[in-house]
């Protein structure tokens, strides 16, 4: 198993990295800032109405679960926001590997948005769904263990796209080799991210203005997690599967 660097270390280059150049950052992750400031203050606001309304007897509570729709439009919205997160991930795993700021944030964020990236991103998102989604019927713990198992599969598509080899490898392969450069490091991934809760909560209370800076510098330390994790394994040509 292989030794990383430590937390410290990984959100220590992410840091060095933005240094500078916070307002490029900012703005490549500018949808999923304006997305958690408005979930912060929406949600409040939600509860603030429903809280007053129930009070004064406008609302019945026995209607408040009425709800038909809302799974359709979710998926899509998420499907989305996985296809923005994703060329979010790309686009700063590249400035942290390069040390080459993208030229544009608003490219950096739809960079999945291609001929190269879209359709295949799109198969491994439902697969992972499908996977996770089997896993979690048995009990909830097993479909959380395979987030993480699989969490490095978009990851793993893109350097293996760009050395070359994503000639010898179909869709699950790389499913299949998330889970297994995630082994031994799930829990690591998960203490990594549990790291940043008491900035999370700090964001909430300022109304999600902290949000501005805790989503550049996460979603940067994640896809550092990955170079850190992976090196150059799936950059490198020598790579075989062993399955």
């Amino acid at each position: 198993m292989k030794t990383m660097r430590t937390r410290s270390e990984l959100k220590a280059h992410v840091k060095q990295t933005y240094k500078g150049n916070w307002g490029k950052a900012i703005g490549i992750n500018i949808l999923p800032i304006i997305g958690a400031i408005f979930s912060v203050v929406g949600v409040g606001a939600l509860v603030a109405i429903t809280v007053v309304a129930l009070k004064t007897g406008v609302v019945d509570p026995n209607h408040l679960s009425d709800s038909n729709g809302g799974t359709s439009s979710g998926m899509v919205v998420n499907i989305i926001g996985t296809m923005i997160a994703t060329g979010i991930a790309y686009s700063l795993l590249d400035w942290l590997r390069t040390g080459e700021q993208p030229a544009s944030a608003v490219k950096a964020m739809f960079a999945v948005f291609s001929k190269q990236y879209f359709i295949p991103v799109l198969v491994l998102f439902i697969i992972r769904t499908i996977f996770e989604f089997f896993w979690t019927l048995l009990f909830i713990i097993p479909g959380i263990i395979k987030s993480y198992s699989y969490s490095q599969t978009y990851f793993i598509y893109k350097d293996c796209l760009a050395s070359g080899r994503n000639e010898d490898m179909n869709y699950l392969d790389y499913v299949t080799e998330s889970r297994k450069l995630m082994k031994g490091h799930k829990f690591e991934l998960f203490v990594l991210q549990l790291s940043f809760l008491g900035w999370a909560i700090l964001s909430v209370l300022t109304l999600g203005i902290g949000f501005i800076w805790l989503i550049p510098y996460i979603n940067g330390v994640m896809a550092e997690f990955y170079n850190d994790l992976a090196g150059d394994k799936f950059t490198n040509r020598q790579f075989t599967k062993n399955y």
